[in-house]
């Protein structure tokens, strides 16, 4: 199967561009600017076109969350306009998309995860876009699969796990919000999942399961639990610490509003594709060990 991803330097690009590197399953082709550029609608059938696609994953967004109150419509038409110009050129081709949506979509309220059934009330620019695009996307392609994500990082791009391992380098203590709760989610499970829906598209033909999905790591935690987790695994490996202060929402403001509750049901996800993330400790324990590796110039 060739799977055309668009953007070549987001997380989950690149980690989808590694995972098909290491499977002879997927052929991973990468469209990005200035070939597909977003925010110029017009080039993204085009290069879509050339790139021959069994099927599309539109990863690339805008993905600025403070930025975004202050570029509304520049948010809205890579994320809303943008997004469904992909999904319309690959119904043209008539292949299915993947498209990468977020917790954001979501108030934040309440203290049960959120399902795919629950309703949507997004308190930002970035979340509102991004909601747009999932109804952008649906209306273009009816053979659409949306997966909501939360938290990711990994070992690419700017990310949480890596703003507090070079933090540490030069601070002893930190402090970081603990009444926001979520899913961390590792780009490389969630390259991994997209695989696992290739994998049974496949083999489930006409039959293909569709439609809005979560996926997030298994098990949840604060930031203040995150950061926690990743100082403790570097320590283990000799690698940057810090002490890690809990501070409130209050005390740490921004532009955009953050959900206090991000926590994803991935049951659904789990059901349909027989596939789940691994426990979110896992998942940082590794990336915390290939960047410790990294940076060590040791294989990781």
């Amino acid at each position: 199967m060739r799977i055309v991803v668009t953007g070549k330097e987001g997380q989950v690009a690149r980690a989808l561009i590694a995972a098909g590197a290491a499977s002879d399953a997927a052929e991973i082709v990468a469209v990005a600017r200035p070939e597909l550029d977003l925010a110029r609608p017009e080039t993204i059938a085009p290069a879509l076109v050339a790139a021959r696609p069994d099927l599309v994953v539109s990863a690339a967004a805008y993905t600025a969350v403070d930025q975004a109150e202050d570029e509304p419509d520049q948010a809205f038409l890579i994320n809303e306009k943008g997004a469904g110009e992909v999904a319309r050129a690959a119904r043209e081709l008539g292949v299915p998309i993947i498209h990468l949506s977020t917790d954001y979509v979501f108030s934040g309220e309440g203290n049960e995860p959120y399902d795919e059934t629950m309703a949507t009330g997004p308190k930002g620019v970035y979340g509102a876009s991004k909601l747009a695009g999932e109804e952008a996307v649906a209306t273009a392609n009816p053979n659409h699969l949306i997966l909501r994500v939360a938290w990711v990082y990994s070992p690419f791009g700017k990310n949480f796990v890596k703003t507090m391992l070079r933090l540490a380098e030069g601070r002893d203590q930190l402090s970081v919000v603990d009444d926001q709760i979520g899913n961390p989610t590792s780009a490389q499970d969630i390259a991994e999942a997209i695989l696992a829906i290739a994998r049974h598209w496949q083999k489930a033909g006409a039959a293909r399961p569709n439609g809005l999905y979560h996926f997030a790591g298994s098990g949840e935690t604060s930031w203040c639990g995150l950061a926690r987790e990743i100082f403790r695994v570097s320590g283990a490996l000799s690698g940057p610490t810090a002490e890690v202060a809990a501070i409130t929402t209050a005390e740490f403001p921004t532009k955009a509003a953050r959900p206090k509750n991000s926590r994803l049901d991935c049951r659904r996800f789990a059901t349909d594709f027989g596939h789940a993330a691994p426990a979110w400790q896992e998942s940082v324990s590794r990336v915390v060990s290939a960047l410790l590796s990294e940076r060590d110039g040791s294989p990781s």
